[in-house]
């Protein structure tokens, strides 16, 4: 019975150890695996100097960080002459973890480094990339001017149209020579903002100039005008210079207007005359319609005149010699009346014959 016990104690024992073992060689074989996943990124670190340790790789996998890429910006940094203060792992994981485009700040903190011409802090450059906009487009155009169409290319009209005092166009095509203006990249307007606005300033200032023809003798006035307004403000980018590329004389705008207008007037007037006219029509109607009137009234006069007489007859007032002379003068003026007319029918033909 001991026998059987004892070999039972050893086969546990047995078992135990050879457990022990293999969690032994899992554990040796992960961190062998984590060494070799890990290793030439640490060695990377630590011959660049980037200070960049093998746990804080370790740290980077549990919370999901891409190592490879912080490990390449960090030493990217430091090569450019950026310390570990300056820029530090744990401000790059920061960045990454929050969404932003790690490798693209850096190359923008390198390259406003290098250009010695702009102070850029890491801060800066990370909130410029997670408000959307590119940092390293930013620095190159801070650095190197860009140059805006204006009207942009494609856009629904190739020209901006304008129109003189002396009512002559003009067709104006402008160059915008922008800097990025880093301080206003956050919150400030865009290229169609500054495009706007130019051509805002190019049609005022060729509308408020007298002759067309100085505006074509001297297109700069263009350019000075514009520039003199300030258009960059609130905006992202500092215009350098506005140069005239092209301008063309278009339509007469001021005869075509005054040809309008005249056609208009004319309308009015020939509406004002109709107006008079079917007046003028309604009070020739309203007077025959009174002749007409009076006619009757006449007619009806005449029929009282017999009655008249019959009365005068009976009362003895008229006689009949005093009837038959007034026949004899009607009669008298009836034939004058008639003579007159005939003399006036043929005098024109007398006229004629002399």
């Amino acid at each position: 019975m001991e026998s059987t016990f004892l070999l039972a104690a050893d086969d546990t024992t047995a078992i135990i150890m050879i457990a022990a073992a293999l969690a032994i060689i899992v554990v040796i074989v992960g961190l062998f695996a984590v060494m070799a996943n890990f290793f030439w990124l640490w060695a990377q670190s630590f011959t660049t100097g980037a200070g960049i340790g093998l746990m804080d790789l370790i740290g980077m996998w549990f919370r999901r960080v891409d190592a490879r890429s912080i490990v390449r910006s960090k030493i990217m940094s430091v090569q450019a002459g950026m310390g570990n203060d300056e820029v530090t792992s744990p401000e790059l994981e920061a960045h990454y973890l929050a969404g932003g485009n790690v490798p693209q700040v850096i190359r923008a903190l390198v390259a406003a480094r290098k250009s010695k011409m702009i102070t850029l802090g890491f801060r800066e450059a990370a909130a410029i990339d997670l408000a959307g906009r590119d940092v390293l487009e930013a620095v190159q155009t801070s650095v190197y001017p860009k140059v805006i169409d204006c009207p942009p290319k494609g856009a629904a009209r190739t020209s901006l149209d304008a129109v003189a005092k002396d009512g002559i166009q003009l067709k104006v095509k402008a160059r915008v020579t922008v800097r990025a203006n880093l301080e206003q990249l956050i919150g400030g307007a865009t290229e169609e903002t500054i495009i706007a606005r130019v051509g805002e300033g190019i049609v005022s200032a060729i509308g408020s100039a007298d002759d067309h023809k100085v505006v074509l003798e001297n297109p700069d006035m263009i350019s000075k005008a514009v520039l003199a307004r300030r258009l960059d403000a609130q905006t992202a980018f500092e215009i350098v210079s506005i140069d005239i590329a092209d301008i063309d004389v278009g339509e007469n705008i001021g005869a075509r207007l005054q040809a309008d207008r005249a056609e208009a007037d004319m309308r009015v007037a020939r509406a004002r005359a109709e107006s008079r006219r079917a007046a003028a029509v309604a009070a020739e109607q309203e007077m025959t319609a009174r002749i007409e009137e009076s006619r009757a009234k006449l007619v009806e006069a005449e029929a009282d005149v017999p009655k008249a007489m019959a009365a005068a007859f009976s009362s003895g007032t008229l006689t009949i010699m005093d009837y038959y002379r007034l026949k004899n003068v009607d009669a008298d003026t009836k034939m004058r009346s008639s003579i007159a007319d005939v003399g006036e029918r043929d005098q024109p033909n007398l006229h004629t014959a002399n």
